[in-house]
């Protein structure tokens, strides 16, 4: 089960609501009842958070706009408990166009808040901070205050914050993109022990926040070094070229055989040496379990995969492979199949490589 739902599409962009930020909204309600044993507060309460992660939705498209405007798609925003993701097919190249990707989102949340600020001041209803608290208090002015809460927050100089990729970019103006990666995650991590040592005199929240912080930041430079790791490796060093092949008239009992005899998960499948599609071990197990053994492979393929040549880069092989969803693509060279290539094998090259290197051997590969 796919723990989100969809909510539409916006400016061809698919938007999706994750299962736990139901329980937010029901913590919310609960704990307006708790209060005031009054629906009319509960209801209101529903309606502040809502309104709160419609701002998230807006400052996710901040991102999600500018990244098109550099060529990048964007292929989804999903909405969580703790905020939103829009999830990139990949990073802006240059730091520049990074810095207004990464700015744009805190940027939405100004624009927002000065709106709100400018009705308030026109209609005479603005009221001392001190009378506003997170559940009362004017809904207007709190939703401006949360606004302005969401660009401090997310200028926070730390991956995966906004303002980590702000300083990330700033950096690799001045110097390597990989350096600026490691010297932008160190300063994170630096925050993340900051705001656990504060954490850690009563203030559970910001023990979360150093937890995530810390994690995000690693995260980022290990993605970045291993970005850098495959850069300029061709695929063709990579790819599987001892494997097997099934044919769309092959019943799945073939593909059993194949799977026990030998450790292959996914199967190219040919029809006349012409690759047709790909049969992954996951929808062998499901088509197996529903349909039984005698079902032909032509009935559980995916379709015309996407292809890789054996010339092409490795980054662009593992950008296809997270697009398609299929964990091992086709690899040719002249329309021939020659080979399979997965993350797996990737990873399993890239420790042997390092190996080779830290023996200070020549790399043969």
């Amino acid at each position: 089960m796919k723990w989100q739902w969809n909510l539409g599409k916006f400016a061809g962009i698919d938007v999706y609501i994750h299962a736990t930020f139901l329980l937010l909204v029901a913590w919310v309600g609960y704990s307006h009842w708790l209060e005031n044993q009054s629906w009319s507060e509960v209801f209101s309460g529903i309606l502040f958070i809502l309104a709160l992660f419609a701002c998230v939705i807006l400052h996710e498209y901040g991102h999600a706009l500018t990244a098109r405007k550099y060529g990048i798609k964007t292929r989804d925003i999903t909405i969580y408990p703790i905020g939103g993701v829009a999830r990139l097919e990949r990073m802006p190249e240059k730091p520049i166009e990074e810095l207004w990707v990464a700015l744009m989102g805190p940027a939405v949340n100004v624009v927002i808040a000065a709106g709100l600020f400018t009705y308030l001041t026109l209609t005479s209803s603005l009221v001392p901070l001190s009378e506003l608290t997170i559940a009362s208090g004017s809904f207007v002015e709190r939703l401006m205050m949360v606004n302005v809460s969401l660009v401090l927050f997310n200028l926070i100089p730390a991956f995966p914050m906004d303002g980590g990729r702000v300083l990330r970019a700033l950096l690799a103006m001045r110097m390597d993109y990989v350096k600026a990666t490691q010297i932008a995650a160190s300063i994170g991590q630096g925050v993340a022990l900051l705001f656990g040592l504060i954490g850690l005199f009563g203030n559970a929240t910001l023990l979360f926040i150093a937890f995530f912080i810390w994690i995000g930041a690693s995260q980022e430079s290990s993605a970045t070094q291993m970005k850098n790791a495959i850069s300029g490796i061709p695929v063709g060093r990579t790819m599987l070229t001892d494997y097997k092949s099934l044919s769309p008239r092959d019943p799945l009992s073939q593909m059993a055989q194949l799977i026990l005899a030998g450790s292959q998960h996914d199967f190219p499948v040919l029809d006349n040496d012409r690759v047709v599609g790909v049969v992954t071990r996951d929808d062998f197990l499901t088509a197996l379990t529903q349909h039984g053994q005698n079902v032909a492979i032509s009935a559980v393929m995916r379709s015309n995969p996407p292809a890789v040549d054996s010339y092409e880069m490795v980054e662009s092989a593992l950008m296809r492979i997270q697009e398609s969803g299929i964990p091992a693509l086709p690899v040719t060279h002249s329309g021939q199949l020659v080979g399979i290539v997965t993350a797996e094998n990737i990873t399993e090259y890239l420790m042997i490589r390092s190996a080779l290197q830290a023996s200070k051997m020549v790399v043969p590969i």
